[in-house]
This record gives C-alpha cells, sequence and structure tokens, in this order.
C-alpha cells in the first residue's frame, strides 16, 4: 500500500511538471528563435547601413565587423554586389538567412547554421529536465514520509486483526492517525474487548456447568452401579446397564469440555516435552484395555536422541490419549494400531493409524467439529469431541493436525509438532 500511495503521489507530481514545463519549454524555444532572428535582423542591418555609406573608412569598419562576427558567432557574412530585392528573412532545415539591401551599394546576408540555435534549445530542455528529476527526487521522498506516517495507523490496525485472527483477545490498538483511523481504532478495540468478554464468559459457563455436572453423574453412575449389582430380572439389568453407558459417555462429554474450556484459557507456557518417553507411558496403560479387546498395539520409529518438542504441561497425554481411545474404539479383534514417530529438522511427526473402517472425505471434513460422530460411532460411548481437543491443543502448541487414509484401510491421524532441544538418550 506504502509503495502504491508513493508511486501514485510521483506519478501526480511528474504529470503536474509536465503539464507545467512542456508548455513553458515549447515556449521558450519559440522565444530563442525569435530573439535569434532579431538579433542577426540587426547586425545585418548595422553592416548593411556601413556597405550603404561606401567611403573607405566605412568599408574598413565593415571588413572588421564582418571579422569580429564571424569569430564571435557561428554565422557567416557574405557581401552581394547586388541586391534587388528589399529585406529578406528566410529559415531552412541548415540555417536562418537574413538579406539586407545596402541601397545602391548591394547587400549584407548573414547565414546563422540552425544548429547552433538547437543546441541552446537542448540545453533549455536538458537545465528543465534535472530540474524536473530533481523534483521528482524530493518528491518521491517526501511523498514515502508523508504515505508511512499517514498509513502508520493502518499497519497497526492490521498487527491487530493479526493477533485476533491468531486468537490473542488482549490485543488493542492505539488510537492514532487522522480521524477516520481513529474511528476505526476505537471500533476496532470496543469489538476485540466485547469479544474477549463473550467469549471469557462463554469459557467460565462451560467450566462451570462442567464441574456442576461431574458430581451428579458421578452420583447417579454409582447409584445405577448398585441397582444392578440388586436386580435379578435381566429386562431390568439391560435398561440399567443401557443407562450405565449413557452415564458413562456424558461424563466423558463432560470431562472433554472441561478440557477443551481449560484449553482454550490457557495461552502459551509450551515446554520441551519428551515425545517417547510420554508415548511409551500411554501406550503401558492403554495395553491393558488393548488386550481385552484382543487389540495390539506397535511402536515405530528411531532416532538417535529422544525427540522433544513443545508442548503445555499434560497436553500431549490427553492428545495421545484421544489418539489411542478413537482408534481402539473402531479396531476389531486381533487389528493392530500403530503409533510411529519420525524426527525431521524442521518438525517431529507423530501418526496413529488403526485397521477401521476409515473415513470419507466429507466425514474428515467435519471430524474436527464439536460433538460430530461418525456414521460407525453411533451406538458407542464417544463423546464426539476428542479430535476436537486433539485440534485445540495442537494447535495451541503451535503444531499442526490431518487426517489421511492409513495403508491398511482405517485412519491416519498425523500431528506435526515444532522441534524442541533435542536430549540425548531415550
Amino acid at each position: 500500500m506504502i509503495r502504491r500511495l508513493t508511486v501514485s503521489y510521483v506519478v501526480l507530481v511528474a504529470g503536474a511538471l509536465l503539464a507545467f514545463k512542456l508548455p513553458i519549454s515549447v515556449t521558450v524555444g519559440a522565444h530563442l528563435r525569435e530573439d535569434t532572428e532579431a538579433t542577426v535582423q540587426r547586425d545585418a542591418t548595422t553592416m548593411a547601413l556601413l556597405l550603404a555609406h561606401g567611403d573607405e573608412a566605412a568599408l574598413d569598419s565593415l571588413a572588421e565587423t564582418i571579422r569580429a562576427y564571424e569569430l564571435q558567432t557561428p554565422g557567416s557574412v557574405d557581401v552581394l554586389p547586388s541586391w534587388s530585392g528589399g529585406a529578406a528573412s528566410d529559415w531552412t532545415d541548415a540555417a536562418l538567412v537574413v538579406t539586407v539591401p545596402a541601397h545602391s551599394n548591394g547587400a549584407v546576408r548573414i547565414s546563422y547554421p540552425t544548429s547552433a540555435l538547437d543546441e541552446r534549445v537542448w540545453e533549455v530542455w536538458g537545465l528543465r529536465a534535472l530540474l524536473a528529476v530533481g523534483i521528482l527526487a524530493v518528491a518521491a521522498g517526501l511523498g514515502a514520509v508523508a504515505v508511512r506516517r499517514l498509513t502508520s495507523p493502518l499497519s497497526e490496525l492490521q498487527a491487530m486483526a493479526s493477533r485476533l485472527s491468531d486468537g490473542d483477545l488482549t490485543a488493542r490498538c492505539t488510537v492514532t492517525g487522522p480521524t477516520e483511523t481513529q474511528t476505526l481504532a476505537r471500533a476496532l478495540n470496543s469489538g476485540a474487548e466485547r469479544l474477549e468478554s463473550l467469549i471469557g464468559a462463554q469459557r467460565v459457563f462451560v467450566a462451570d456447568a462442567s464441574h456442576q455436572l461431574r458430581t451428579p453423574l458421578t452420583a447417579l453412575r454409582l447409584s445405577l452401579d448398585n441397582i444392578a449389582d440388586g436386580v435379578d430380572d435381566e429386562v431390568v439389568r439391560e435398561d440399567v446397564e443401557l443407562a450405565t453407558r449413557e452415564v458413562v459417555r456424558m461424563s466423558r462429554l463432560v470431562n472433554g469440555l472441561l478440557v477443551l474450556a481449560g484449553a482454550e484459557a490457557r495461552t502459551g507456557g509450551a515446554e520441551p516435552v519428551r515425545l517417547a518417553h510420554e508415548i511409551e507411558q500411554r501406550l503401558a496403560l492403554w495395553h491393558l484395555e488393548g488386550d481385552e479387546r484382543g487389540v495390539r498395539f506397535r511402536l515405530t520409529g528411531a532416532w538417535e536422541a529422544e525427540p522433544m518438542v513443545l508442548a503445555g504441561p499434560g497436553q500431549v497425554e490427553q492428545i495421545l490419549d484421544n489418539l489411542l481411545s478413537n482408534a481402539l474404539a473402531v479396531s476389531r479383534e486381533g487389528a493392530t494400531i500403530t503409533v510411529d514417530v519420525q524426527v525431521g529438522d524442521d518438525a517431529v511427526v507423530l501418526e496413529v493409524r488403526d485397521e477401521g473402517p476409515g473415513m470419507t472425505a466429507a466425514e474428515k471434513a467435519r471430524a474436527f467439529d464439536r460433538f460430530w460422530r461418525g456414521p460407525g460411532h453411533t451406538g458407542q460411548a464417544g463423546s464426539g469431541l476428542g479430535l476436537a481437543i486433539v485440534r485445540q491443543l495442537v494447535t495451541d502448541a503451535g503444531g499442526s493436525v490431518a487426517l489421511d487414509d492409513a495403508p491398511t484401510g482405517g485412519l491416519t491421524v498425523r500431528i506435526s509438532w515444532q522441534p524442541a532441544a533435542v536430549r540425548s538418550g531415550g
């Protein structure tokens, strides 16, 4: 924007200079021709008067005048022995020819080359062109300074908008610049404050509501377990087990909302985390549930030094728990869940691959939406928040997450983290 405004300003100044100086330069050139013609006419008339006198002293003075004229000017003088016409002035391509009669003694003719006049005209044009270039250079410098001063508030507004789009709700801009810019800055600051207030209230509500729901849900589950232990009727027992599963699903939903509320409220605090160590710890816990389902976990990848990633406290554990839980939920008996780690110079990539039904392109597009559950999860105890939580936690740490088809036909969840300082061992 600064460059475009500066160029526009310079073009405007150049147009003004051209409109002002071009007619003046043309007029100056015409005046030079007129002045040259008048000067040559005057000199020829003076010489003709000397020639018309006719005495020896006048002729000697004429000869001296001609020599001096030809030495001091580019013109040449011819004395015509006879001339029947009157005074004449003629412009040709090569010279200005002026002839002045000396009564009966002939005439004096001066040929003044136009090349000398053209040189003077070009000198005038050159000087004016240099002056115009200097003016344009000064205008460009002053224009750039003025444009920067005018657009600096806009740059600050743009920086604030970028911070807001990145999730920094504390971003504010200084109210400076022209009246219009100040009005816009106040409106943006007011909108940001309102947005921060609304989102803060939403987070507080979600966190408070989730906390308030956990206690009655826990009590309800315990009551259902007690009922199930004291009931012999199979129909009633099935109903109680169904109610218990729904309570468990609601408890997971509440826990997921708590995780999301905490993740959104948290800013910064990323620290180096030993990724391989965290994976081994989580696999050791999920191994027991995998054995009950007949599902095997496998860790692949090789590294000379243990990969370190930047993440908030406890985030890697929550990410792994959600990914392993989702993979286990869609895996059939005898399937294998692969956890693969690849270490690069710019990123540490974690992939969790299952052998489940996978997802279509449309399902992948919605998989990170909150409360969305794919058709294959209908009737299962999932909350629809697992991948939403994963994406929130990964993006908070400056990483990225994507879904892809697994080589075995299932789903691959690929997470890229920023590498931290490398720690040897593992």
